[in-house]
């Protein structure tokens, strides 16, 4: 079970993040909504999940039951503060609701290092000046060259961009470990093109 005053605290940070913890709210559901509840697949490295948290994730983070008891509202807790506020991606969010939905979803299926290398890939590749270094860290300048860009038809393209690059791992994966082909179908279907183009129409 969830402590009480935990999940008040964290429902508090939200809160007091304003409009930015409402849509951060939002992003948690649609997360939520992707990953599920409970797996435990044979062919998954990743072990037994549970609301997207690995139970490796878990353990670390001092949840001792059994991950089909995991709760929803400590999953929420670790990708709130591992998989977006730790790697850099409330400035994301803020800029483009769209684009950090894109980000963070991605960062909760493949960790927050790949994500970053892909954002930062797909900046250069839609003409940030100066071009930044790729070293898969979201800081100052990497924000600051996304601000520059944002509009309805940037926020669009990076969405592509972004897509394509989680494509093309989830096909490296495939390759790499064929076992892993009984969830490429899977993964498509729910993480690439997940993010409406519609929601970059509010810029």
């Amino acid at each position: 079970m969830t402590d009480p005053a935990e999940e008040t605290a964290r429902k508090g940070v939200l809160a007091g993040l304003g409009a930015l913890g409402i849509v951060i709210t939002g992003i948690l559901a649609a997360v939520g909504l992707n990953e599920g509840g409970y797996v435990d697949h044979p062919n998954d490295p990743g072990g037994a999940t549970n609301h997207g948290i690995t139970e490796k994730v878990a353990r670390k983070d001092g949840y001792t039951g059994h991950m089909k008891d995991f709760p929803k509202e400590w999953a929420n807790d670790i990708i709130f503060n591992g998989y977006i506020k730790e790697p850099g991606f409330l400035p994301i969010i803020e800029i483009s609701p769209a684009v950090g939905e894109e980000i963070v979803d991605s960062a909760v299926n493949f960790g927050p290092h790949r994500p970053s290398c892909w954002f930062q890939q797909s900046l250069n590749e839609l003409g940030a000046s100066p071009r930044l270094k790729v070293d898969c860290k979201i800081g100052p300048r990497t924000v600051a060259a996304f601000r520059r860009f944002i509009n309805p038809r940037f926020c669009t393209a990076i969405l592509d961009k972004m897509d394509a690059k989680q494509t093309a791992e989830y096909q490296r994966l495939v390759r790499v470990n064929p076992k892993l082909k009984v969830f490429y179908r899977g993964w498509i279907n729910k993480r690439v093109g997940n993010v409406d183009r519609k929601k970059c129409s509010a810029y």
